[in-house]
């Protein structure tokens, strides 16, 4: 979770509170059928159900270094966004020709235009990759699953409201009506600064640098674009999802006997012991499942890392810095500068 502060041990326990529940429910009803309704052959050896969870460790790590590689990957694309578009904001408001005063304040005006199409460009990204896929999971699902509250400002904000501040009136219905809206807006800021180099207001030299940082910007988008579109192949989480399933069931089988012949043998020394061990089972047995599950459950969350999770790469409040940053730089109004997002819970979107 990308999360302000250490995400502690008793977080992870809330977070799989259901689960835990249900394997202590089912390691207690294998335990009772063997010991009190006498169901001796409810079990399997222990050897084989070993062999098995060796490979369901490496089925499930394999998918969980998969889904690090998405996430680290869709970090990488957003870290590049960041510098790129420090970079452009900063190479646009040195590269206009200065003339006179009222030159000065018509570039400024100019230098705005561009810095707010670009702050429009970046909310009609995270806007179009927190689009729910059909492969993902829903908002609701998600909020089902957890047991806090966190903030999600694309699902409690239209795209027309945070756009409309940014873009004039032509523009933002040239941009409503295009299905890939941030690749026309970057087509808008090209056509801009090829009008204002033929206009001789921006040096012909310093147009081959903003063209470069707008490729950069496009290709960061659609690395983004191929990350959402793409999903994590499901014939891997699926194996991987079934194998832990399959071990979940046979886990108790396999330990209930051993304890029993364990209780067996501490009973011969300390009988008041040895009556009760294998009772010991079913927490064993919970914690050996709620381990392997909590592994699945990480390499899961993390296969789709724009979709609005609690363990998603935070790209509302990435974008947010990177509004107030461009906006200082060309020394906005305070007053229209947006402020960070809320976190609550300590959580970053």
């Amino acid at each position: 979770m990308y999360v302000q502060r250490r995400f502690p041990f008793k977080s992870v326990l809330m977070w799989t509170k259901r689960e835990i529940i249900f394997f202590t429910i089912l390691s207690a009803v294998f335990t009772i059928a063997f010991e009190l309704l006498n169901i001796k052959w409810l079990q399997v050896p222990l050897a084989p159900v070993g062999l098995i969870g060796t490979a369901v460790a490496f089925m499930v790590g394999f998918q969980n270094n998969a889904a690090y590689d998405r996430i680290w990957e869709a970090r990488k694309v957003w870290g590049g966004i960041v510098n790129t578009s420090r970079s452009f904001v900063i190479t646009v408001k040195d590269s206009f020709y200065i003339h006179n005063a009222a030159a000065a304040n018509d570039e400024t005006e100019t230098l705005k235009i561009i810095t707010h199409r670009h702050v429009a460009w970046l909310t009609a990204l995270r806007y179009a990759l927190r689009t729910k896929k059909s492969w993902e999971t829903s908002y609701e699902d998600m909020h089902a699953k957890v047991s806090f509250a966190y903030n999600v400002p694309e699902f409690t904000s239209s795209l027309e409201t945070e756009l409309a501040p940014h873009l004039s009136k032509e523009e933002f219905d040239y941009v409503m009506s295009m299905e890939n809206k941030p690749n026309a807006i970057i087509s808008l800021q090209s056509k801009h600064l090829r009008q204002l180099t033929d206009e001789k207001k921006i040096w012909d030299f310093s147009l081959l640098n903003l063209q470069q940082m707008l490729k950069e910007l496009t290709e960061q988008q659609g690395k983004a674009e191929r990350i959402k579109n793409f999903p994590y192949p499901k014939q891997y989480g699926s194996i991987g999802y079934h194998f832990v399933h399959i071990f979940m069931w046979l886990i108790p089988m396999a330990i209930i006997p051993s304890f029993s012949e364990m209780g067996a043998s501490i009973a011969q020394t300390h009988p008041l012991v040895g009556n009760y061990f294998i009772w010991m089972s079913i927490p064993f047995a919970t914690i050996v499942i709620w381990v392997f599950n909590t592994m699945l459950r990480i390499g899961l969350a993390g296969e789709n890392p724009f979709e609005g999770s609690p363990n998603d790469i935070p790209i509302s409040n990435i974008s947010r810095g990177i509004t107030r940053d461009i906006l200082q730089l060309i020394n906005e109004d305070p007053a229209k500068i947006p402020p960070p997002f809320e976190n609550i819970n300590h959580i970053q979107m």
